[in-house]
């Protein structure tokens, strides 16, 4: 069983940058599709960005793309994800995830990760 922690989050200003970090233990990585997701106060969870198992492909969410890049070490048993130019709609609850079985084509869907992180806060200032 994989276990995951993320850390990086805090309070950054409208345009600032925060780097994601996810820590993977228990498991090798490279047998899971990894993926970040984010939830804000009074909405669902949404689907960031993910990256394949040897990190070939990457998708993200239509709020982050051309702000964030996901990227991979299999060897470090990380994943990390680069957020640039925040805005105040990116606060909110960041989790990573891993999925053992994902299908490619179901990255974006909470259902195909078995195990998540607890989360961490970014919050971003006007």
């Amino acid at each position: 069983q994989v276990q995951l922690v993320e850390s990086g989050g805090g309070l950054v200003q409208v345009g600032g940058s925060l780097r994601l970090s996810c820590a993977a233990s228990g498991g090798t990585l490279s047998r899971y599709v990894m993926g970040w997701f984010r939830q804000a106060p009074g909405k669902e969870r949404e689907f960031v960005a993910a990256i394949s198992r040897v990190g070939l492909s990457t998708a993200y969410g239509d709020a982050v793309k051309g702000r964030s890049t996901i990227v991979r070490d299999n060897a470090k048993n990380t994943v990390s994800l680069q957020m640039n130019t925040l805005k105040p709609e990116d606060t909110a609850v960041y989790y990573c995830a891993a999925g053992s079985t994902t299908a490619w084509g179901t990255k974006t869907a909470q259902y195909a990760y078995d195990y998540w992180g607890q989360g961490t806060q970014v919050t971003v200032s006007s």
